[in-house]
């Protein structure tokens, strides 16, 4: 019995080693895998801290200040440049021309980025080149695209409408208060409405045709079955699309800068486009920044609400 006892405690001991040593083996090799995952996020989180939260904290250090971008000395003067910022007129006509251009961004692209998916998506012939024609113009610089369509309103289309003997001035866009909004909007979703249109034929393609094939034999006609199965299983593709476009449209800079410059007057001038003017050519970099900051709140704002809001329809799809 005594020997029985010691074999069957000398069988625990051996275990109980056995584990210990799997368990060491298994830490290691997890640390080993977090030390790897580490190694690879390091990089993108260093740049990241580098190229954006320093900048942002450096942004609103020197809204607190008077700087001009010029001198060693930074005045302190506190909240003065935003309280300065909600009464100055020039913002006001800034944000209100950034929200109209946003809105419409967002219906339009949205709009024929999906009707474009849909009809692609349909079995059309030649889809692969109309795929590529449509998203050819995401590949051109924003500038370049300012630049063709300024050159588009200004000489070739009312030179081909009086080649036709019909009056081309009223196809210059950019050149009139109340028409430069549009002339930014064809521009802007000629560039990216194949961009969007990738996405939501992407999710398009990803609905299993068992669920079209339910709705019809429960006698779904097609605008119920793109109500009740297509648009809910959409909603990964709706969230994506809409906070992309929204928050793209309020930071638009590139467009503008090539074709209106804020024109004509100060009728295309962007929000962003006021923080350049006012930081750099009127070397106010202290309110140049304090509206940095407020562009960044209200980013950050209606991209909380999107998403959330978004995400709760996805769930309920």
């Amino acid at each position: 019995m005594e020997i029985a006892v010691i074999k069957g405690k000398k069988k625990d001991n051996n275990f109980i080693k056995t584990r210990e040593v799997s368990i060491v083996k298994k830490g290691s090799a997890q640390k080993k895998e977090f030390y790897q995952y580490l190694t690879l996020v390091l990089p993108a989180f260093v740049i990241f801290t580098i190229g954006l939260i320093i900048p942002i904290f450096l942004a609103f250090r020197y809204s607190l200040t008077s700087w001009n971008g010029l001198t060693k000395e930074k005045v302190f003067v506190g909240l003065d440049n935003y309280i300065k910022m909600l009464s100055d007129p020039y913002v006001r006509s800034a944000w209100w021309f950034t929200i109209r251009f946003t809105f419409w961004n967002v219906l339009i692209q949205n709009f024929f980025a999906l009707l474009f998916a849909v009809i692609l998506d349909s079995g059309v012939r030649g889809k692969k080149i109309y795929r590529t024609i449509l998203f050819i113009p995401c590949l051109i610089s924003p500038l370049v695209t300012g630049f063709i369509w300024l050159r588009m309103y200004s000489n070739i289309l009312p030179a081909i409408l009086e080649f036709f003997g019909l009056s081309g001035s009223f196809i210059k866009l950019f050149g009139d208060q109340k028409t430069v909004l549009s002339g930014l909007l064809i521009a802007n979703n000629w560039q990216w409405i194949g961009y969007w249109m990738l996405i939501y034929l992407a999710g398009l393609q990803s609905v299993p045709a068992d669920l079209y094939e339910a709705a019809k034999i429960d006698g779904a006609n097609w605008i119920q079955r793109f109500r009740n199965v297509t648009i809910p299983m959409l909603a990964p593709s709706f969230t994506i699309c809409i906070v992309g476009i929204t928050t793209g449209s309020l930071k638009v800079y590139d467009l503008m800068v090539s074709s209106t410059q804020g024109g004509p007057g100060r009728a295309s001038t962007s929000i962003i486009y006021l923080i350049y003017d006012s930081a750099i050519n009127g070397r106010q970099y202290g309110y140049g920044s304090a509206l940095s900051i407020s562009l960044i709140f209200a980013l950050l704002i209606v991209a909380v609400i999107q998403v959330a809001v978004l995400k709760k329809r996805e769930v309920q799809a």
